[in-house]
């Protein structure tokens, strides 16, 4: 029976805005100089000097159980982790932890500047209280799990941020600790040591551990984490599975920041046109609705609509893909012979009229990333462009962590396409002979 490992009930945190004033004399009289002045703004100066981090937090988290906090930068998520970690204290509320924790909110958490990798190992452990004897025991491994063999006599001041983060990430997953606590410390670390740390915090929870994360690296969270806590402004939004907690907070962040994948242009005199065409409207089409991210499992389309304005000329229909680097990504166009199947108006003479073109792009093909698109409508008959619109629509590829079992660095190529591989075995043992070599005259 599984057993609650951290219980937190009402949990407020209420900072002061410029409470380091009071170190400064000369900065408390100026200050109340300025009020004397304007007696009438001083009590909205002092209402203005208190922000509350967290308000009104209920938790239960068990044991053995991965969670990782999500939510925008300022929800509280690493005032969270600090309370719990014992690092700050809350303003109200209670907070039950049952077991040891290990935390690391911070690349090169409790570590001391000039001292060696080495002698930070043993001060580490005794702050987490293991003996020196245990430490002695596991310091090959940790040393080795970090990959700072070389530089382990070396002070850490003159290590690099991977180094530091590398060495106290290994500290803390080999300490004897019942609860870890990682704040997207793992963000410098190379994909192949972020593999290792995802295997070895895995290892941990199946043996028992606890497992708080904070990180902006979604798919990694997804795959790490059996459920998520979403804050939003210092309260708890919701908490659910990992994955479908993910996709709600993507979804909010779309409705936040506006997008919804398409534009139009209502007013015909301030839409791009020339005397043949004008564009009415370029859309980003999402399993049945317009949306400015896409899942990158899941095909969409990209929807284009125009108006022919003068009967009589032939047109094709094309748009360039552009990844956030400026590359062209990939070129399409409605021409029969770069078609999967048979578009009956390309390259046909238009009547006049409204004309919808639409171009499944199918899914996991393209990789996770923010794109823009370019589109233009081209006259057949000298593979002119007559109306050019660039990078006039952006949107999002997301990842949904259904690609990513075996690796979660950086994907690299403009695409990532899922391709039919088979390995199979041709020859069953060698038995491998080597010829000896011929003796020397």
């Amino acid at each position: 029976m599984n057993h609650t490992a951290i219980q937190i009930r009402g949990l407020s945190k209420r900072y002061t805005i410029g409470a380091k004033l009071n170190e400064n004399k000369l900065s408390i009289k100026m200050l109340n100089s300025v009020k004397s002045m304007f007696r009438r703004d001083a009590k909205a100066i002092d209402e203005q000097t208190h922000v509350w981090a967290l308000r009104d937090i209920d938790i239960d988290i068990q044991e053995g159980e991965s969670v990782g906090i999500i939510g925008r930068n300022g929800a509280g998520k690493s005032t969270l982790l600090k309370i719990i970690s014992q690092i700050t204290a809350p303003t109200t509320g209670r907070i039950e932890i049952n077991g040891s924790i290990g935390a690391l909110l911070e690349v090169g958490t409790g570590f001391h500047p000039e001292l060696t990798g080495r002698q930070n190992v043993f001060l580490s452990g005794a702050i987490r209280g293991m003996t020196r004897k245990r430490m002695a025991a596991l310091f090959d491994e940790i040393v080795d799990f970090s990959g700072v063999e070389t530089f382990i006599d070396t002070p850490v001041k003159h290590y690099s941020s991977g180094m530091y983060m590398r060495l106290a990430f290994a500290v803390s997953i080999f300490a004897e600790t019942d609860i870890l606590i990682v704040d997207e410390v793992l963000a410098v670390g190379d994909s192949q040591f972020q593999k290792k740390c995802i295997a070895k915090m895995q290892q941990a929870t199946a043996q028992g551990r606890t497992l708080l994360f904070v990180s902006h690296q979604l798919a990694l969270l997804g795959n790490v984490c059996d459920r998520c806590i979403l804050l939003a402004k210092g309260q708890k939004r919701a908490e659910g599975p990992a994955r479908e907690m993910i996709l709600e907070y993507i979804n909010e962040l779309e409705l936040a920041d506006g997008h919804d994948g398409q534009i139009v242009w209502s007013d015909p005199q301030t839409a791009p046109a020339t005397p043949l065409v004008r564009l009415n409207s370029l859309s980003v089409i999402s399993q049945g609705k317009t949306s400015a991210v896409v899942d990158i499992d899941k095909e969409f389309q990209i929807e284009i609509e125009f108006a022919v304005l003068k009967s009589g000329t032939p047109f094709y229909v094309r748009f360039h893909i552009i990844n956030s680097e400026g590359v062209i990504v990939f070129n399409t166009i409605n021409g029969q012979s770069a078609n999967l199947i048979p578009d009956e108006w390309a390259g046909r003479h238009y009547p006049e009229g409204i004309y919808r073109s639409t171009c499944t792009i199918p899914g996991n093909f393209m990789n996770d990333g923010n794109y823009s698109i370019s589109t233009f409508i081209v006259t057949s008959e000298s593979n002119f462009i007559e109306l050019a619109k660039p990078n006039i629509l952006s949107f999002t590829v997301r990842e949904t962590g259904e690609m990513r079992a075996e690796f979660m660095g950086v994907w690299l190529g403009a695409v990532r396409p899922k391709l039919a591989w088979r390995t199979e075995q041709i020859e069953g043992e060698i038995g491998l002979t080597y010829p000896t070599p011929n003796p020397s005259p």
